[in-house]
Formats: C-alpha cells, structure tokens, sequence
C-alpha cells in the first residue's frame, strides 16, 4: 500500500467511525469523551509514515474498522430485533416512539423523561 493510498484508507476509516459512533452512540455532550477519544487516537498516529511502520499502522486501522463494523452490526441486529417485538429493555423504544410523536406536534417530552 502507498503513502497516498495508506493515507486516504486511513481517512475513509476516520470518517466511517466517526459516522458509526455519532450516529450509534451520540453526539450528546454526555457521549462525546467517545468521539475526542477517537480524535485524539488518529491525531497521535498521524504523523507516522506508511513505510517506516506500515504492520502498526494497518494493525490499528483494522481495528477501527472492526470496531465499525462491530458498531453498526450490533445496532443493525438490535433494530431486527425491535422490528420484530423482540427485545428485553423497552424504555429506550419506548422513550423514542414518545419523543418522535411530542416532536411530530410541535411539543418537546418533559424534563423528567429526557435522558
């Protein structure tokens, strides 16, 4: 793999897990240590080179996309699940079908049920 090549794949995973974490876990203040950790993991990796140390870096970006894959896998299942009345803990569907319908007329849910 070429410099070039190495650095748009590494940007192409940067991104996919980014997309992955916010759209998955939240962009909330509460949820962003998830996203400056990230952040912070590709800054600090950025300025090593292809040639020097290439098996670390194709090592960590497969773990990135792993964990992206990992990521949308685990919630893709979960909607399966809920699409089929399949689930353990419904208060999060709950909690979505309630504020989605508050926001369909224009009202917003009480503070007692925003998490």
């Amino acid at each position: 793999m070429g410099s070039s090549e190495g650095v748009r794949a590494t940007i192409m995973v940067y991104r996919n897990l980014l997309k992955a974490v916010e759209k998955h876990i939240g962009k909330e203040e509460h949820w962003v240590h998830f996203t400056d950790f990230i952040r912070e993991e590709f800054r600090k990796n950025r300025n090593l080179e292809f040639p020097k140390d290439p098996s670390f870096i194709q090592l960590r970006i497969k773990v990135a996309q792993n964990y992206t894959y990992l990521l949308n896998s685990v919630h893709h299942h979960k909607d399966l699940l809920f699409s089929y009345n399949i689930a353990v803990d419904r208060s999060n569907e709950m909690m979505k079908v309630l504020g989605k319908s508050a926001a369909s007329v224009g009202l917003r849910l009480p503070d007692v049920y925003q998490s």
